[in-house]
């Protein structure tokens, strides 16, 4: 096996694990979502979804790999925006 084949089933390996563990974080979203409504519950969820943006950025989009100011900008938008309602969650209840 060369090594061009090797990198092949790296990247596969890190797609498919990615993949997996997207599919875990959104079956847990639905499983959080269908539970009674708390503060608690609105920060689990919007967690979840700051690891499903992390994992997409860093998985499928390979950011991990990018100039580190891009990695930040890609992966705190996702903090921003999820900071961003919760706080306009914990006003307007």
């Amino acid at each position: 096996m060369c090594w061009v084949d090797e990198v092949i089933m790296s990247v596969s390996r890190v797609l498919l694990v990615c993949w997996a563990a997207l599919a875990a974080l959104s079956l847990c979203t639905v499983l959080l979502g269908r539970a009674e409504g708390t503060r608690l519950l609105t920060i689990a969820i919007l967690l979840v979804a700051v690891g499903k943006a992390w994992l997409i950025a860093d998985g499928f989009m390979e950011m991990r790999h990018a100039p580190r100011l891009w990695r930040r900008l890609m992966l705190s938008w996702a903090v921003i925006l999820a900071t961003v309602v919760g706080l306009t969650l914990v006003v307007f209840r």
